[in-house]
């Protein structure tokens, strides 16, 4: 089966303060670097935009896997724990009935996940894994930008 492997990370300096994202896109021998940033941001933010910058790249046809490398618990335990459908079933409300942050971003990357089949996969960060850090390289280089 064809896929798509995606790898992501956010920085920030200061939480909230300036912030970066970036992410690598492969397919076959395809590989494409993205990355961004914002002057007033938080870490959890960069790491939910990465994912969704990465995702509007996708073709709207494309049907095969896509796999998501990212070392945010934040994110990848949102869908593997299920927290997300939760947090839609209880019209958006955490467990502890606070609302959730980041609403529209995670509302976002949702609906990719109804038009992709997606896999998310925790990696370890700063460690030994070639794609992650140069993600947070990307990321970081974007901070500095700002």
């Amino acid at each position: 089966m064809e896929k798509i492997v995606i790898y992501t990370d956010g920085a920030c300096s200061g939480n909230p303060g300036p912030g970066g994202w970036g992410a690598i896109l492969m397919y076959k021998d395809h590989k494409k670097e993205i990355s961004g940033g914002n002057k007033e941001t938080t870490n959890n933010i960069m790491e939910i935009t990465a994912v969704i910058e990465a995702l509007k790249l996708v073709k709207e046809n494309f049907e095969a896997k896509i796999e998501i490398y990212s070392d945010s618990a934040y994110v990848v335990n949102a869908f593997n724990n299920g927290w997300i459908y939760n947090w839609r079933k209880n019209n958006w409300k955490t467990a502890s009935k606070e609302p959730v942050k980041n609403k529209e971003l995670w509302e976002e990357l949702y609906d990719f996940t109804k038009k992709f089949k997606i896999e998310f996969i925790k990696v370890k960060g700063h460690s030994d894994n070639e794609f992650n850090n140069r993600c947070d390289e990307l990321a970081r280089s974007e901070i500095k930008k700002i």
